[in-house]
């Protein structure tokens, strides 16, 4: 499956690599950024700290759940359905 992106001058298409690639790339975020919350919320009172860490963990979940179905959909195709296997997998750039 494939998501077109429509950039106002020309449309682009991502390939299923790719938006798996930005969801990894994205939860590493999510979860590298954790210690730094509790620095963030450690002036909150206790229901804003524990407010801010379950708004983490659900973010963190619901990206996990979104990389598992990409990953499934991608395993779900017949193998003509495959982006080109003559081109490296695509890589976002940081």
């Amino acid at each position: 499956m494939a998501i077109w992106c429509d950039t106002g001058d020309s449309i682009l298409m991502l390939s299923s690599d790719y938006r798996i690639a930005r969801v990894q790339k994205t939860l590493r975020w999510f979860e590298e950024d954790i210690p730094l919350l509790d620095m963030r919320v450690k002036e909150l009172s206790v229901e804003g700290q524990q407010s801010a860490r379950q708004f983490a963990t659900a973010l963190i979940d619901q990206t996990r759940a979104e990389l598992q179905r990409l990953i499934e959909e991608r395993l779900d195709r017949s193998p003509a359905q495959y982006d080109d296997p003559n081109e490296p997998p695509c890589e976002p750039a940081d």
